[in-house]
């Protein structure tokens, strides 16, 4: 099973240091994340269904399940360079160049069993089981500078100062620079990848590394920059750079297509399907194909590493995220192929007329003949769905089928393809707006007038429907302060008829509702009824009451000053104007119209200055103007006259 460490090359260096990484499911947040810093050596445990990541700057190595979930953490590493992990599941190996030895863990808990020591002047950098040993690529400083090199240990071996041996790059395979890439495959078993990880070009080889000493299977000359290798089993092959495909064959090695998607980062599984890392994306590429069979949205910044689960079923990355961190993610089905599947449906249609709907099933990987889909109308009548007839696929993708819609409304048709051995599941849909007949709704007492706090009876009728015979009725009376009220819902009586009541203290807005139903579409019918407000104007300082004439006066010296006090029902801001008028000669002519607020309690005193002078009659009354009494929840109401008489 191929595993990267991410500082294989410089370009990848430069994306992986120092930043986060939040491990975590699918997706979605697991039960417990981690943080890390320039994570490495990205690997998957079939035995356990372990996935195992490195935090190479902090020391730390992490396995969580096939979910991301964090299960195992164990500290105190130094520099981790790479992990790997045996072909049984039972052993994780990690290289640690600061310390210059190769560790062996439980891959259960995390716990050391064994440390290798590969002495002081090599520097281990990646890691690969193959042939029943752990191979680590290092390099050592020289006079003339650094050397790469391959070694191994021999895990069986009972003295851990005897199990490393140094210095296996087979002596057609110069030296290099640096230390090499490593990859093996449970697939392809005996097979080692090594390739030059340096800013130099270098060679890549294959080795055979199931005998006592390393063989030269295949290798090319200098000149290749290689920031990935990974050996394809059962193919003589490797992908290069996560998209180059080499054929070796004869010791050498040709070029043959490439992925149709680049890449920096690859992964192969024991199964010969690729996974690759691509932008924001994971490719999955069948064997022997170039284009993918599937691509994963994985992140949303540039991405990470790759690892297959063993058996196939997963392929867990390395996420960017816009904020620095890398999340852990798994992708399940990797190998199926997703359809993209189209319904188009009449934008409108009428009711009980036959229609016909059309579409079309696409994939990168052909469907079996005969393919079929399954069909649901959904509607008024049947809104969790009724099942239809199920269509089948044409050789060319299309397929097309009639109905003949029984409800109006909006009839929605979902179109289903199950899915296969080689193909995710698809659902699709789309919404017809079918006819329906109208209906007759009405409401009484539009536009009439009403005393303050009148009952009043408001009737709705509705007339022929098909199933549904309920009415709901809303009172919304004028002002911001009383929202609209369901008052009534029921349904109509043998005449069509549902009456509510409402006290009418203000202007009201009623509303008759009918929801519609399968045959008859919805309906609205408004009404507004008026309501006067409350009005009355007390008045005061007068000695006596006697009549005029018919008319009965409030009697005042001609030197004191009437209190008129109005009461008025309340509302913010409001104002009662003051009418007054002056008879003289026999008629009433105006004097004066002013506006004067009207407290809390709903009184508006206002004093009148007595005139001075005997003989002289007025009159005044309270009015509220809708409008110009500061609002206009109530109609315009006016007050009775009160007559005033000034006397010596």
């Amino acid at each position: 099973m191929r595993k990267r460490s991410t500082s294989a090359a410089t370009t990848l260096a430069v994306l992986f240091s120092s930043v986060a990484l939040s491990v975590a499911g699918a997706g979605t947040a697991s039960a417990a994340t981690a943080t890390l810093t320039t994570p490495v050596g990205l690997v998957a445990d079939g035995a356990l269904q372990r996935v195992f990541v490195a935090d190479q700057a902090n020391g730390r190595i992490l396995a969580t399940d096939y979910n991301g979930t964090l299960v195992g953490l164990n500290v105190g590493f130094g520099d981790v360079s790479d992990l790997a992990v045996s072909d049984d599941g039972a052993t994780l190996y990690a290289a640690l160049p600061a310390t210059h030895e190769i560790v062996a863990l439980n891959a259960a808990n995390l716990q050391v069993k064994a440390r290798y020591d590969i002495g002081t002047g090599a520097e281990p950098h990646e890691v690969a089981f193959a042939g029943g040993r752990i191979w680590f690529s290092y390099r050592t400083t020289e006079s003339d500078g650094f050397h790469g090199n391959l070694g191994s240990v021999d895990p069986a071996a009972t003295d851990p100062a005897t199990a490393v041996t140094l210095g296996q790059l087979p002596e057609t395979v110069s030296p290099y620079y640096n230390s090499g890439l490593l990859d093996a495959n449970p697939s392809a078993p005996g097979l080692l990848s090594y390739a030059d990880s340096g800013t130099s070009p270098g060679a890549i080889n294959v080795l055979d590394v199931s005998g006592a000493t390393p063989q030269v299977v295949a290798k090319t000359d200098s000149g290749r920059y290689s920031s990935d290798i990974d050996l394809v089993p059962g193919g003589s092959q490797v992908l290069w750079n996560g998209s180059r495909k080499l054929s070796y064959a004869d010791g050498g090695f040709t070029e043959g297509t490439p992925l149709t998607e680049t890449g920096w980062l690859g992964d192969v599984s024991p199964s010969g399907l690729i996974a690759q890392a691509y932008d924001r994306h994971v490719n999955v590429y069948k064997a022997g194909a170039d284009k993918p069979v599937r691509r994963f949205d994985a992140g949303n910044s540039s991405m990470g590493d790759v690892a297959w689960a063993p058996d196939s079923s997963r392929v867990f990355a390395l996420a960017g995220n816009s904020d620095n961190t890398y999340t852990l993610k798994a992708f399940t089905g990797p190998a199926l192929s997703v359809p993209t599947l189209t319904v188009n449906a009449p934008t409108s249609a009428a009711r009980a007329k036959k229609l016909t709907v059309t579409g079309k099933i696409t994939a990168n990987v052909a469907f079996p003949a005969g393919t079929k889909l399954a069909v649901t109308r959904t509607d008024l009548e049947s809104p969790s769905g009724k099942k239809l007839a199920a269509v089948t696929v044409k050789s060319n993708g299309t397929y097309s089928f009639t109905d003949t819609p029984p409800a109006g409304g909006t009839v929605t048709y979902k179109v289903t393809y199950a899915g296969d051995a080689t193909h995710t599941s698809a659902t699709a849909s789309d919404k017809v707006a079918v006819s329906r007949a109208a209906t007759a709704l009405s409401l009484n007492n539009n536009g009439k007038l009403y005393n303050y706090g009148t009952d009043v009876k408001f009737t709705a009728h509705l007339g022929k429907t098909y199933k549904n015979r309920s009415v709901q009725i809303y009172a919304d009376p004028f002002g911001a302060d009383k929202p609209k009220k369901l008052i009534k819902t029921g349904k109509v009586n043998s005449a069509g008829n549902l009456a509510a009541w409402v006290d009418m203290t203000r202007d009201t807005t009623v509303t008759a509702v009918f929801s519609g139903d399968a045959r008859y579409a919805p309906k609205t019918v408004k009404v507004t009824g008026y309501a006067r407000v409350k009005v009355s104007t007390a008045v005061s300082h007068h000695y006596r009451t006697a009549k005029i004439g018919s008319t009965s006066y409030y009697w005042f010296h001609k030197n004191t000053d009437p209190l008129l006090t109005t009461s008025m029902t309340y509302y913010p801001g409001r104002q009662a104007r003051f009418d007054l008028q002056v008879y003289y000669q026999g008629s009433w002519y105006s004097a004066d119209s002013e506006y004067f607020p009207v407290a809390s309690n709903g009184k508006s005193p206002v004093t009148l200055e007595a005139p001075g002078e005997a003989g002289i009659r007025a009159r005044m009354r309270s009015v509220y103007v809708n409008g110009s009494s500061g609002d206009n929840v109530n109609s315009t109401t006016y007050g009775a006259w009160k007559y005033l008489y000034f006397s010596n």
